[in-house]
């Protein structure tokens, strides 16, 4: 089988869940280990999804925020494509592959984790399942199906992922990244953050369709051409928009304008660690807000 019957994709990753608190020591593997970790991979999935073996495995052994996956045009898994395919070996059929610290100990790119993004309580290893058209369509609905319900690691692939990245490990589990997806939509929800997740979403699935977020008191904001842009009210403004709806208190009403503002920082903040550019559009009158953003 030749490298251009490898054409193909499934995407996923290995979540690691930690401990309370918990960082890990390491942020890459050395070629040993993520060799090592990466057969224990292989044999998983196989054994998770029959078929599986027929497919080549590329694994990052490097862990990431779960936002820095699922972002626009899936970079991670992308780059991970483009070292797989100048890796040597094309014409032995479906490979294991593993990429992880240089010699030197060092996490080449892309490889390097956004270290603002630490300190979450999962961080997650990309894989991609490589194969022939025919053979990836037939097992996509298998990995969908199988991983979220039933996708634990084995017993000694989390072992050697908690001692080789010196983490405190309570789960380790393979997702789509559909699967992944669907846990922060939750996670999401779970934050008061459930109105933004549709505009994530359409950046991720449909990135030139157009989103809203259009519902008080969150912050307006409209994705549109691969970016967002968040309507920047100044204080009568933003009183305007929320007539009715606001303690008459002045300095009640002041620290509800201070939480609008953090509101959108923290909005801001979510989007970029999804990879998605934000700009901020002044709009002095609330009533032509929408169509400031929409011009």
């Amino acid at each position: 089988m030749t490298q251009s019957d490898f054409g193909v994709h499934l995407m996923g990753v290995l979540a690691l869940e930690l401990a309370g608190g918990s960082v890990p020591a390491a942020a890459a593997l050395p070629q040993a280990q993520a060799g090592h970790l990466a057969e224990l991979l292989a044999r998983d999935l196989g054994k998770l999804v029959p078929g599986a073996m027929a497919l080549e495995l590329s694994f990052a052994a490097a862990h990431f925020d779960p936002a820095e996956v699922l972002r626009p045009g899936w970079p991670l898994h992308r780059r991970l494509d483009e070292l797989r395919r100048r890796a040597p070996g094309h014409q032995q059929g479906p490979r294991v592959i593993a990429f992880g610290a240089d010699n030197h100990g060092q996490v080449p790119l892309p490889l390097v984790a956004d270290p603002s993004l630490h300190g979450g309580h999962m961080r997650v290893l990309p894989f991609l399942l490589s194969g022939a058209a025919e053979t990836v369509q037939a097992l996509e609905e298998s990995f969908e199906e199988v991983l979220l319900d039933r996708g634990m690691a084995a017993a000694d692939t989390a072992l050697l992922a908690q001692q080789a990245f010196g983490a405190q490990v309570e789960h380790a589990r393979y997702l789509t990244l559909h699967d992944l997806a669907a846990i922060m939509a939750m996670q999401y929800q779970n934050q008061g953050l459930q109105l933004l997740w549709p505009v994530i979403e359409t950046a991720l699935l449909a990135p030139d369709d157009e989103e809203w977020l259009d519902q008080a008191p969150e912050p307006l904001l409209r994705y549109a051409q691969g970016g967002v842009q968040i309507a920047l009210l100044d204080p009568a403004a933003w009183q305007q928009r929320h007539a009715g709806t606001l303690p008459t208190d002045v300095e009640q009403l002041q620290r509800a304008y201070e939480y609008f503002q953090a509101r959108q920082r923290q909005i801001a903040a979510v989007l970029e660690a999804h990879g998605i550019p934000v700009t901020f559009a002044y709009c002095p009158d609330h009533q032509q807000a929408r169509a400031t953003l929409a011009s």
